[in-house]
């Protein structure tokens, strides 16, 4: 089987973004992974929390690296399914921004990471560093298998780059 593996920056992860092809279908691996990540962090926003689903494996796990409280850091994990159940539950609206810093693709797996903002009903409640990683399905495209991120307080969000949510 030939392989081919794709490994882009930011530069060109944001030329990729901005750059767009008319359709989904248009899309070369690359922009395939960052329309997946985008409309993973659409599901986040909407307010019909079941469409999350649809963007995770419900056998993947989530790492939270957090750091909310330096002198006390945490590292939690919680199955995919556990988060979804309590996802749908909320009656919060959430708004997740991410500057996509680099991607890399290899076939049908790939890896996501940059800083993110994470917004409950509208105020910044901590940000970070995403790690997405993606696998290629047979029938449902690019989905999120696993996502590790670090959680901060929203003052260091500067700091790190995290993107500003548009008003």
């Amino acid at each position: 089987m030939q392989r081919t593996l794709f490994s882009i920056t930011a530069a060109a992860v944001a030329f990729a973004v901005t750059s767009g092809a008319a359709a989904q279908d248009d899309l070369s691996p690359e922009g395939e992974v960052i329309f997946a990540a985008e409309q993973f962090f659409a599901a986040i926003r909407n307010p019909d929390k079941t469409t999350l689903r649809e963007m995770l494996l419900p056998e993947g796990m989530i790492l939270i690296h957090n750091g909310m409280r330096p002198a006390n850091p945490a590292i939690v994990a919680i199955p995919v399914a556990d988060h979804l159940a309590a996802w749908e539950s909320s009656t919060a609206r959430y708004d997740e921004r991410m500057t996509i810093s680099s991607l890399n693709v290899d076939g049908n797996i790939a890896h996501v990471w940059g800083p993110y903002r994470f917004l409950t009903d509208g105020e910044t409640t901590h940000c970070g560093f995403n790690s997405l990683s993606m696998v290629l399905t047979d029938n449902d495209g690019w989905k999120v298998a696993n996502t590790s991120f670090s959680m901060i307080p929203p003052d260091e969000c500067d700091a790190i780059g995290a993107p500003e949510v548009p008003q």
